[in-house]
Parts: structure tokens; sequence; C-alpha cells
């Protein structure tokens, strides 16, 4: 079967979009499917059209479903998607009545949905490969923030938290990520001047793991998340977290995880990070209860999510779909077929 996977995060971007996007691609190719991997659909033939971001791939989804309108649509929901987009913006809520499945990426995100949509979602964990840790030393106890600099991910945080820890304090942190604007880049590098926190830019995904590898702990700052790729890191290798209470992370952590402040506060981080290096008890804790959540981000398992949602959509194709939507969206998409035409 060939499908077309379209994620507006180009080829040459180290998102989490991207990531989940190529890896993806690689299961349902291991599967025996011909996957057209694209930022806009190019209206060529195609069996299942797979989504990434309902409004930014708004364009391909509504030109999909005009152009073939019993065939599989598969929309996978973002953090921007989940928590701000599908209540504000028209065209990510018409990309959820045209879907003919929903996916999001972990169990909390389903909260977010209308009872309509609810019924066709699933919920894929992102998956990730375990990275072998390599023995700390005594000197420093290393963080690691693995994330882009914009707003969503609240990427200065860390480094604010850093100046409140005590003199005594051995926390280094590490953070990994792209500025997405000049004045992301200057002020990372005015909070790099502080000794505890380096800034070390764009990173290939190899040495960003072995980044992880070297850590002690990870730092989950974002305000707004699907379900971080890092934090699918993490518990693939057995690297502790500590992440804002947001429902993104709460849904790959669980809901009683203690390892959570509130989202924006530094001070409450600057506390957790202080634990986790002088409470062993604590940190053991940390590293049990995420070492509990292993499973969820096993590849097979997220190799098999895939594989049942494209089954079950190519027999829902069979029996017939029944796009819901409102008048005004269908009366939109009739026209667009008629015009296409």
């Amino acid at each position: 079967m060939k499908i077309n996977l379209i994620t507006p995060a180009g080829r040459d971007l180290r998102n989490g979009n991207r990531a989940t996007a190529e890896r993806w691609a690689s299961f349902l190719r291991e599967l025996g499917h011909e996957v057209v991997l694209e930022e806009v659909w190019d209206d060529g033939e195609t069996d299942l059209m797979l989504v990434l971001h309902a409004r930014r791939s708004h364009p391909s989804v509504e030109r999909y479903a005009a152009a073939y309108p019993e065939r599989p649509l598969i929309v996978a929901l973002t953090g921007t998607d989940l928590y701000r987009d599908i209540h504000s913006d028209e065209t990510a809520r018409e990309s959820l009545d045209l879907a003919t499945a929903l996916i999001v990426l972990q169990d909390i995100g389903l909260r977010e949905l209308e009872p309509r949509h609810r019924s066709k979602a699933r919920v894929i964990y992102q998956s990730a490969e375990p990275v072998q840790l390599e023995q700390p030393g005594d000197e420093y106890f290393d963080v690691c923030v693995l994330g882009h600099l914009r707003d969503e991910k609240d990427p200065f945080r860390v480094a604010l938290a850093t100046r409140l820890l005590p003199p005594s304090s051995r926390v280094r942190v590490a953070h990994a990520g792209r500025p997405y604007t000049d004045e992301f880049e200057r002020e990372a590098r005015l909070h790099a001047v502080a000794p505890r926190y380096h800034w070390v830019g764009e990173l290939p995904r190899r040495e960003a793991r072995r980044l992880l590898a070297r850590s002690r702990l990870l730092a989950q700052t974002s305000i707004m998340e699907g379900g971080a790729n890092a934090v699918s890191e993490a518990l693939a290798s057995g690297v502790p977290v500590v992440a804002s209470d947001i429902p993104g992370n709460v849904g790959m952590l669980g809901e009683d995880y203690p390892g959570y402040y509130e989202a924006g506060d530094e001070d409450a981080l600057a506390q957790l990070l202080h634990r986790a290096e002088t409470d062993a008890a604590y940190y053991e804790t940390l590293r049990d209860r995420c070492e509990a959540r292993r499973y969820l981000v096993l590849p097979e398992r997220e190799k098999a999510a895939l594989e049942s949602l494209v089954r079950e959509t190519l027999h829902n194709e069979a029996e017939g779909y029944n796009r819901v939507m409102d008048e005004k969206t269908r009366i939109r998409l009739t026209k667009y077929s008629t015009k296409a035409g």
C-alpha cells in the first residue's frame, strides 16, 4: 500500500515532529508499505495519508479529503494542536472533522478532544532506542536539556534555576537546541556566562543522545508539549526526569510522578534539582518510576500500534466512512472538490 506521510518539518530540521515522521516512515516501510515523506502533499495517487500537525498541514488534509473522500486519513496531533490550535483555530478543528482517525501521543491528550473526535482517536507513545549510559564522575551532577529554543519549550527556565542553587551544588547543565530567533540566541549566550549553565547549540541526534548518556538527569521544561521525544529517550535509557507539570509531561510520566514542578517556576525547579542531587533515596525513586514507564516507549510497541491503526482504517474503508463535520465544512469541501475536478 502507498502511504503519504506529511509533516511541515523539513528534512533540514532536527525537531520532534521530523524525528517522529522519519521513525514512522521507517516502521511503515518495514511493514511492507511504500511511504512518501513530504512537507506538503503533491497531489499524487495514494492509498492512505498520515499527517502530523492539524493546523499547519491543513491544506494537505483538505485537498486529500476532497480528492479521496473514501480513503483513510490519519491526523497526528502535536502539542500546539492539542493544547492551543484545536481550541482556537478553525482550520485545525476542520482537520479533526476530516480525519478518519486521530493520533495523540499520550493518554491524557484524549481529554482535550470532544467526544465525537475522541471516539476516533488512538494513543501511540513515541518510542526510542536506549543509549548506553556512561559512568558518572563525582565532580559534577550533570543535567541535560534537549529542546530547541522557542516559546513553547520555556527554554531558559533551567538556566534561571541554576542561579538559585546553593554554592555547594555540583549541578552542571548542558542545553542542546537550536534558537528559533536571533533574540533567543542572544539570550542563550547571556545565560551561558553563568558557571553552571552551558548552551551547546544544536547537535546531531547521535551527539544529543551521547549528551543524554553522560547525564544523571533530564530536565523537561516545556509549557506546551504533546509528548516529548526527549522524555521518550530518557525513559528508554533509564535517565530520570524532572519536568513541568503540564498535561503532555504528565501523560508521559504518570499522574503521581514525584518529579514535577509548577511550569514557569524556577524556584520550584531549583528545589527539585537540588533534591535530586543531594537526596539519594529521592533520586532512586525517580529512576525507579521512570523505569516502570519504559515499556511505553519500546520501538516494537509503537510499530505494532501503527500497524494496528493502519489495519483498522483499511477495515473502516471497506465498511465505508462516516466523516463527522459541520455543515459549513461540508459545503466548503464540496466546493473545493468541484473546483479541483
